[in-house]
């Protein structure tokens, strides 16, 4: 028999030997009747700073049969599974549109079930995207079709490659497997905060792809979606690169969120699109060493711990909520503009996360009564604005305007930088977030730093630095759908992922992949 045993308290420095004496004491057996134990998940539990230990769960394969466990954190252990749906050979082989998470895993799905896909990627393949983002890093020098944000991979792949998510969803499961299978480290299936590293996942997206053409699969790069052709109300064809027309009945549009001329195209042929609220803001950086010592006091550089992370939010009294979000233990801000004279940051770490600063987003809900319109693209129309005046801030060359703390609470524009040295290429400006960032935004920032500070220690520090702007936290469009998962405008549209409004992550993208190519399949059998 196979049990499930969870909250196993391990001390830091305890190998195997200890998580099975400990699932054995647990089972009430001893520990020679445990055949197999696979750790299924290990948390870091740092409430307490003289007592720093790992929270486990484990699977158990115990010889002999056991009583029916009355101790809820003992269950039986359920393999995971996951079977194709039955299906039906399509007449017109699907295309999808977008080669990030959702793209990527939709395709994965209808590659094996014999459907050939079409795959369609207005950026390069992750090997020429790598050097076309490391020479704008460097130089400046911005491929508006192949960068941060475009590309295979999607934007995740220049974000630390984070796995984490709040999906319950069991298809998450399969996600981290097939990353796994596809040569991402292991740890993934059992870290509570599983990420792969920037440096891994352009590896295992390129496996992945590899596998998908070897089943019948296509992936055309720098061919992106210019166009839509209906017959009868329903999808017939798509344009690619304003001069080539694609048969298509079945288009899976997994663009991201920052595909602006893709969402101007939708509105204009008709697609029904919403505004969905996101979030905007800046990246606060830190020293690790400083992160460190406020998560795990004196366990700090403990070697099993590594780099420490965090998750901070507050809800203000006006309503607004204030939190961290994609924080890089170890790493660094990242340019990530798509468009040009624009700004824009994120953050990424390496495996490793062996940098000297810590980044995260700091940010502030914002919705539809702060677009300044009721259009459906009012939103994205707020985060072009936010993004050039952050250009014309930081000075040109897609150089960042970058703020200390303590200047940003005081409301004076920097002029140096302190202890926190900017890991942005390709570089800070000091200057001011007023009048870059909307007013509401910067208050409710002033405000979130020092109830956040309460919460960790030193997060307000007057040297850390606040790199801006952050806009792309989310979509800000949502393409409404009905339970078939199609356009409720346009059938035939399967709008997916990140850009479409309904996952915010790599594996809920990759989830909400998963989720319209079963779909897609099934609609096969349907009439």
């Amino acid at each position: 028999m196979h049990y499930r045993v969870s909250d196993l308290s391990l001390p830091l420095g305890a190998g195997e030997g200890a998580l099975k004496k400990l699932a054995a004491r647990r089972l009430h057996v001893s520990p020679e009747r445990i055949a197999s134990l696979e750790l299924v998940r290990r948390s870091v539990d740092a409430r307490k700073k003289n007592d720093v230990h790992f929270i486990c769960t484990v699977e158990c394969g115990v010889e002999g049969k056991l009583p029916p466990p009355r101790d809820p954190k003992v269950s039986e252990a359920v393999p995971f599974r996951y079977d194709l749906p039955r299906c039906r050979q399509m007449e017109q082989r699907p295309v999808v549109a977008g080669f990030g998470p959702a793209g990527l895993f939709a395709a994965l799905i209808l590659a094996r079930a014999g459907q050939r896909p079409l795959v369609l990627e207005r950026g390069a393949c992750v090997e020429e995207r790598a050097k076309a983002v490391e020479r704008f890093w460097s130089t400046g020098l911005l491929d508006t079709e192949t960068n941060v944000q475009f590309g295979e991979g999607g934007a995740g792949t220049f974000s630390d490659g984070k796995l984490n998510t709040g999906t319950k969803d069991a298809r998450a499961r399969l996600v981290l497997r097939e990353f796994a299978a596809a040569g991402a480290p292991r740890e993934i299936l059992w870290e509570a905060k599983p990420h792969i590293g920037t440096d891994r996942l352009p590896g295992a997206v390129k496996a992945m792809r590899e596998e998908i053409v070897s089943l019948g699969g296509e992936v055309r790069f720098h061919s992106a979606v210019t166009g839509l052709r209906t017959r009868d109300g329903r999808l017939s064809g798509v344009e690619v690169n304003g001069r080539e027309t694609i048969p298509c009945s079945r288009l899976l549009l997994a663009v991201g969120h920052s595909a602006r001329d893709t969402f101007r195209m939708l509105e204009r042929a008709g697609v029904r699109l919403e505004q969905k609220p996101f979030s905007l803001g800046a990246r606060i950086e830190h020293r690790q060493q400083e992160i460190d010592r406020a998560q795990y006091g004196a366990f700090a550089g403990h070697p099993e711990l590594g780099a420490a992370d965090y998750r901070l939010a507050v809800h203000l009294p006006g309503g607004r909520g204030v939190y961290t979000f994609c924080m890089c233990p170890g790493g660094q801000v990242v340019a990530a503009a798509s468009q040009e004279g624009r700004v824009v940051t994120n953050g990424m770490s390496n495996r490793a996360r062996d940098g000297r600063n810590a980044n995260s987003a700091l940010l502030v809900g914002v919705g539809p009564e702060d677009f300044g319109g009721a259009h459906p693209l009012a939103g994205m129309e707020l985060q072009e604005r936010l993004e050039e005046k952050a250009f014309l801030a930081g000075g040109g060359g897609y150089r960042a305007p970058g703020q200390r703390v303590e200047d940003f609470l005081q409301r004076r524009p920097s002029r140096r930088f302190g202890d926190v040295t900017p890991t942005y290429r390709p570089g800070v400006t000091p200057a001011s977030l007023e009048g870059v960032l909307p007013q509401a935004v910067t208050e409710a920032m002033r405000q979130g730093l020092s109830l956040l500070d309460a919460r960790l220690y030193g997060f307000a520090h007057p040297d850390a630095l606040l790199t801006g702007v952050e806009t792309r936290s989310s979509s800000p469009v949502r393409i409404p759908r009905g339970e078939d998962l199609q356009s409720v405008s346009l059938p035939g549209l399967y709008p997916c992922g990140e850009g479409a409004g309904y996952a915010g992550g790599i594996v809920s993208a990759a989830v909400d992949g998963v989720r319209c190519a079963e779909r897609m399949l099934a609609s096969t059998l349907e009439g």
